[in-house]
């Protein structure tokens, strides 16, 4: 089995030592000195009580990598989007491709009911480059829950968490599917396969919808955000928002707002990515995480007014640190179209 993991950073990179650890065939894409220090000394990814180091074929130039049978996406959406084009010399005829991103997923409405099938999300892909690129019958869905870091280049820590949610878009079972969870396993990872992998999506999304601006706003941890009561109230009424919306499209939520307001406290004093990303001054997710669930708002004539104020200033703060748009403006819109 070969897999390229397309964007080896902390998550991509650990899969990577993971995977080469169950025997597959694993290539990297990745930049700049990380990618200079994984070609030198091979990956390392540091647990509590062991390290694990790995040697692979690394480039920036997919095209030195030829045909994969599984292309795994381990780059923010906005930036899945900007590098779709390199993807091209990984994909043979029977390649699958691993989406392993947060929020809401460019290929959301393919497969499913006739009343919503193919309709194209804007806000995560505009001009439909993936759509027509990697084509939405290739996916495989995917959640990610580990949490990991690169601590210096070609040095990735592992803070907690090894499970991975997977499913196929058109709610079927595949012998693809299978195969890699397999692999996963293999490598000591721990996959989850869902029915409809849209229901995992939402339970992490449901959370970083609010909790990732929330805190980018406040410079607030976690912990504080889910339980201050005037920034939980306002946790919780995106989140009721956003749970109408995922109904509305046939998702069901396991748990309720309570208890998953209560799970995020329970991590603790963390720094979500949207807050790291601000203090580094890196472009911020916002449009994967908050556009799109108002978009789909839109569809659904669901009215977000929590949601449209909180977007709002997460928008302006992002312009105001020169984070945001991710997308160029000539291609940015609020509607979506059908296929």
């Amino acid at each position: 089995m070969k897999i390229c993991i397309f964007g080896a950073g902390a998550i991509g990179g650990y899969m990577a030592v993971m995977l080469k650890r169950g025997g597959v065939d694993v290539s990297l894409v990745a930049r700049g000195p990380h990618l200079a220090a994984i070609k030198a000394n091979g990956l390392k990814v540091v647990f509590k009580d062991k390290e694990l180091s790995a040697e692979m074929p690394a480039t920036n130039d997919p095209r030195e990598l030829g045909h994969q049978d599984y292309v795994i996406i381990a780059l923010k959406s906005h930036q899945a989007w900007e590098s779709v084009d390199q993807l091209k010399p990984l994909l043979g005829p029977n390649t699958s491709v691993v989406t392993a991103q947060n929020g809401v997923p460019w290929w959301y409405f393919y497969g499913l009911d006739e009343k919503f099938a193919d309709l194209r999300l804007r806000s995560v892909d505009p001009g439909n480059r993936q759509w027509n690129t990697i084509g939405p019958q290739r996916v495989i869905g995917a959640t990610v829950y580990p949490a990991t870091e690169i601590t210096e280049p070609g040095v990735i820590k592992h803070i907690y968490g090894d499970q991975f949610g997977l499913g196929e878009p058109n709610r079927q079972p595949s012998e693809r599917l299978t195969a890699f969870a397999d692999a996963l396993t293999a490598g000591g990872l721990r996959p989850r396969l869902y029915d409809d992998i849209r229901d995992d999506i939402w339970i992490k999304l449901w959370g970083n919808l609010c909790f990732n601006p929330l805190s980018a706003l406040t410079h607030a941890t976690l912990d504080i955000v889910a339980t201050d009561p005037g920034t939980r109230t306002v946790a919780k009424n995106m989140m009721l928002e956003a749970q109408q919306i995922g109904q509305h499209f046939g998702a069901h939520f396991r748990v309720d707002v309570e208890r998953r307001i209560n799970g995020a406290a329970g991590v603790g004093a963390h720094r979500t990515s949207m807050l790291q990303d601000l203090d580094k001054g890196r472009p911020l997710e916002i449009d994967a995480l908050l556009t799109a669930v108002q978009e789909m708002g839109h569809l659904a004539n669901v009215k977000t007014p929590y949601i449209d104020t909180v977007l709002a200033l997460v928008q302006q703060m992002g312009r105001s640190h020169g984070v945001y748009p991710t997308f160029p403006e000539e291609v940015r819109t609020p509607e979506a179209v059908t296929a």
